[in-house]
């Protein structure tokens, strides 16, 4: 799919398409019919030429006279990008945003003749589309009657044209042929690339020109040209107050927020659109984040739903108002449970299993302390009768993953899917979820089934008590029975450190060490979300304390995600900074909790996009943008802290 950058800076869709865009306006990546899966742009870019008076074209997205702005249009998802030439003069300014209800991606483009003597303008369009992620059997076209660029390969279309005639196409091989302005009139090839060129007339000083493209999908042609009419009926006035319309009556349904502080009420509306964003408006799935590493150069992709982040992500959609939006995700879950109660790592939007590093227990735990959470907030006694099956399978597979030796869950991935073991995280995911299960048992007068959930829970509390307390790091143990290699087996074996080894029906050795001390921001799992010990309890403060001390050392601030992490330099998270905040909202220091908060919101970027991570000394963000887990933290948090008095409001905005 051809070089694009780790980070975007913007991103726009409506739940079936799903658009990355950079700081430039140049459309990096498109996905359609689903936001997770496929992508179809190898490149797509606008240009500008000036016949008669400069050579060649002057691709938005590339050159050093280039200055660059970038911004929301308020709320909606309508991403304005201001483009200025300083050797021609010209302003450029695109609009784009994805129709809601529709497969339409609109770019509106005004140039603004911004110098002191007349330009003639031609604006061209490079498309070249690698569908369904294949630079195989694509075939691109022009289409004369419908005057516009038809992509189609297999059951994918994408039918692109203006609101206005374009005076010049092509269709392959139009790379290299667009760079000097020239499009040779070919109407059919084998090929991803396409051109198109409007002659947008000779500009007076200070005179601009409109022209709005319209990228239609479609499952075939016809239905991607059927769509381009459509949009071409409606006019990017029409559709853009539909927009405008669709994003406010979302927004208008939401649990308000006032703080006091505009910008920290603004990050929490754009939270709220980037959860509709990464969302499956067919059935309800989340993703982590747009693609953005679709080779799998520097990680294992983002892309897909995890029943973890989901379960923070909804809890988070539950409480700013959209339940039915959660109740959709949990749908979605009952299609993906596996038959023996279990959940996998993570999936495709579409239900079917996702590349993964085997099981990783708290993603099981996760979705039944989810879906408990789901009914606290909203009563709905007939989502307990929808889900029960699930709840009762799922419950039951916990019970029967625990170690007899160690009353912890069996090992498996922790969740940050680096390590195998008995995780204190994952410990305390799964109580979370046998509690969650119980309840719900106890809600439906299952009694016999509440009583033996909860006591397998009460063991697991018990078996973290007893086994995983560090006296020596007053801290919790990471866990225990850590996979290493052989040679680090034989060397805690020298050190005198307790070590055990299984082996396997083939007769495979996995070599494991019995004690992980690391100090990880995890470890506030064990209260913040999952409730295995209170927050004032003592080896929680302590184990807070050592985040806090051996995780916060980063020049840029922050919290990272354990010591010593290699990922991606390691970096201080969002995530991990937001969980120290609302831990320290629970123990009742809200000043200390509001520090941390304050450092999420500053590490925000210029378009209230939040980062997985931020590099450690620059304080930009590092990776993954937006990160909707990132987002569920700050709701998660700002709402923790609102209910306990931190912001100062007037009593008006107390009111509403």
């Amino acid at each position: 799919m051809g070089e694009k950058p780790y980070l975007i800076d913007g991103v726009v869709g409506n739940g079936r398409m799903l658009a990355a865009l950079g700081r430039n306006g140049r459309l990096y990546r498109l996905w359609w019919p689903r936001i997770d899966f496929p992508q179809h742009v190898r490149e797509m870019y606008a240009g500008i030429s000036c016949p008669g008076l400069a050579e060649g074209v002057r691709w938005l997205h590339e050159g050093d006279e280039w200055t660059y702005h970038q911004r929301y249009d308020g709320d909606p998802p309508i991403l304005v990008s201001d483009a200025f030439h300083e050797g021609l003069g010209l302003k450029v300014r695109s609009e784009d945003f994805a129709v809601p209800g529709a497969d339409v991606l609109v770019r509106r483009y005004r140039v603004t003749n911004g110098s002191d003597r007349v330009l003639p303008v031609r604006f061209l369009y490079l498309s070249a589309l690698e569908i369904a992620e294949s630079p195989k059997y694509n075939t691109v076209a022009f289409d004369a009657e419908a005057d516009a660029l038809l992509h189609f390969r297999h059951r994918y279309a994408f039918a692109l044209g203006g609101d206005r005639p374009c005076c010049g196409y092509q269709a392959g091989e139009a790379v290299e042929d667009a760079a000097d302005g020239s499009l040779q009139g070919n109407r059919i090839a084998m090929n991803p690339e396409g051109a198109l060129s409007w002659d947008l007339g000779r500009l007076e000083p200070g005179e601009s020109e409109e022209l709005t493209l319209f990228l239609a999908a479609g499952e075939g042609r016809d239905a991607a040209l059927s769509a381009l009419a459509e949009a071409r009926r409606s006019g990017f006035r029409a559709l853009r107050e539909q927009t405008v319309a669709h994003w406010k009556d979302y927004l208008d349904s939401a649990r308000p927020v006032f703080t006091g502080d505009e910008i920290v009420d603004r990050l929490y509306r754009r939270s709220l659109v980037v959860f509709k964003l990464m969302s499956d408006e067919r059935e309800g799935g989340m993703i982590a984040a747009p693609e953005f590493d679709e080779t799998f150069s520097r990680c294992g992709g983002y892309a897909y739903c995890w029943g973890r982040d989901a379960a923070y992500i909804a809890t988070a959609i539950d409480r700013a108002g959209y339940s039915e939006m959660t109740r959709r995700f949990y749908r979605w879950t009952l299609k993906v449970q596996n038959p023996d109660g279990s959940w996998d790592q993570r999936h495709y939007l579409d239900g079917f299993l996702a590349p993964c590093w085997g099981m990783q227990i708290d993603e099981t735990g996760s979705i039944l302390w989810g879906m408990w959470r789901h009914f606290e907030e909203t009563g709905d006694r007939t989502f307990l009768e929808e889900v029960w099956e699930a709840v009762e399978r799922g419950a039951e597979f916990l019970t029967g993953f625990l170690d007899p030796e160690t009353g912890l869950p069996r090992p498996s991935r922790d969740l940050w899917e680096e390590r195998d073991g008995e995780h204190t995280y994952s410990a305390a995911a799964v109580f979370g979820g046998l509690v969650g299960a119980a309840e719900i048992a106890r809600a439906r007068g299952r009694l016999d089934r509440a009583k033996a959930w909860r006591e397998a829970a009460e063991g697991i509390r018990d078996a973290v008590s007893r086994r995983l307390w560090n006296p020596e790091r007053d801290a919790f143990l990471r866990g225990l029975k850590r996979a290493v290699s052989r040679e680090a087996y034989e060397e805690a074996v020298r050190e005198g450190k307790r070590v055990t080894r299984e082996t396997d029906s083939k007769g495979y050795e996995t070599y494991r060490v019995w004690e992980d001390p690391v100090i990880d921001a995890s470890l506030l799992g064990v209260s913040v979300p999952f409730d295995l010990f209170p927050a004032d309890d003592k080896r929680v403060a302590k184990t807070a304390a050592a985040v806090e001390r051996y995780l916060g050392t980063s020049p840029a601030g922050g919290i990272k995600r354990y010591e010593d992490d290699p990922y991606i330099g390691g970096n201080p998270w969002v995530i991990t900074t937001l969980w120290l905040s609302q831990y320290l909202v629970k123990a009742g220091r809200t000043e200390e909790a509001l520090r941390w908060f304050r450092w999420a919101v500053d590490h925000r970027t210029d378009l209230d996009l939040l980062p997985e991570q931020v590099d450690r000394n620059t304080g930009k963000p590092a990776w993954v943008v937006p990160l909707t887990w990132s987002h569920a933290m700050f709701v998660l948090t700002v709402l923790d802290l609102l209910e306990a008095g931190a912001f100062r409001v007037s009593s008006r905005q107390a009111e509403l």
